[in-house]
């Protein structure tokens, strides 16, 4: 069984004092492919001495995260384009539109969304969307880019069913996490009416960690509690689960 975390931030500061240990777990338990999403400058060292380190299951993207859209993201889409233009990388994300934190800067938060998405469209790459309160708004920028061009993944979705047809219409697969594992998460109640081939499987560790870890660090290793959660979901058997969402993953970003 091969398992794909198609989100994970192993670069983080939750990891300085275990990663390799946390990572080999990992492995171990059957998830060899790591997707590793940036947030902006700041981490791109981290990450790319953990490409270095993990050359056979660390997959790396290059984006501004809506979070670290600031008066200086001019610079920093500059420094994304540099890059993208440089190196390998197999998403542009993750991008988008946070309303949750802070929403002074929307209208710049919209702009570099645009902008990354066309980034993305020049490189022939997916996009991998972070939303978080925030679907008309991603929605809307979509609408004004759709085409067969664009595709990729709105990560850690949390959405309602329609909301999830909209975003599959857009040539989008749903990154399904540890929120499926949640009483109040709710997306529990539609997931089975959307067909798996368009899920794959995430934690966006260290965050959002399933039940029972809820509240604590979230790790790669527990993309296997996910796995059970839509194993229950679906009434399928969690090696063709495995198989489907792994197979999704490579579908989106080519590897």
């Amino acid at each position: 069984m091969i398992l794909t975390d198609t989100h994970t931030h192993l670069y983080s500061e939750a990891f300085d004092e275990d990663r390799d240990k946390v990572i080999r777990e990992a492995i171990s338990s059957g998830i060899e492919r790591f997707f590793v999403p940036a947030i902006d400058s700041s981490y791109t060292e981290a990450m790319f001495a953990l490409e270095k380190a993990y050359p056979d299951n660390i997959y790396l993207m290059m984006g501004l995260h809506p979070t670290s859209v600031k008066e200086n993201y001019k610079e920093e889409l500059q420094l994304v384009e540099k890059l993208l233009n440089e190196r390998t990388f197999y998403a542009v994300g993750e991008i988008g539109i946070d309303l949750y934190w802070d929403k002074t800067f929307l209208k710049q938060q919209q702009q570099a969304f645009q902008y990354q998405i066309r980034l993305a469209k020049k490189h022939g790459l997916p996009i991998v969307i972070h939303c978080r309160d925030s679907f008309d708004e991603i929605f809307e920028v979509l609408e004004g880019e759709r085409g067969p061009d664009l595709y990729g993944i709105f990560h850690c979705f949390t959405g309602n069913e329609e909301q999830a047809r909209r975003a599959i219409g857009f040539g989008m697969k749903l990154g399904i996490g540890g929120v499926v594992t949640f009483k109040n998460g709710k997306i529990d109640t539609f997931l089975k009416n959307i067909e798996l081939q368009h899920i794959v499987l995430e934690t966006d560790s260290p965050y959002l960690a399933p039940v029972p870890y809820r509240g604590k660090r979230n790790e790669s290793a527990y993309l296997l509690r996910v796995l059970e959660k839509l194993s229950e979901i679906y009434e399928m058997d969690k090696n063709r689960i495995a198989e489907i969402t792994t197979a999704n993953s490579r579908e989106v970003f080519g590897v």
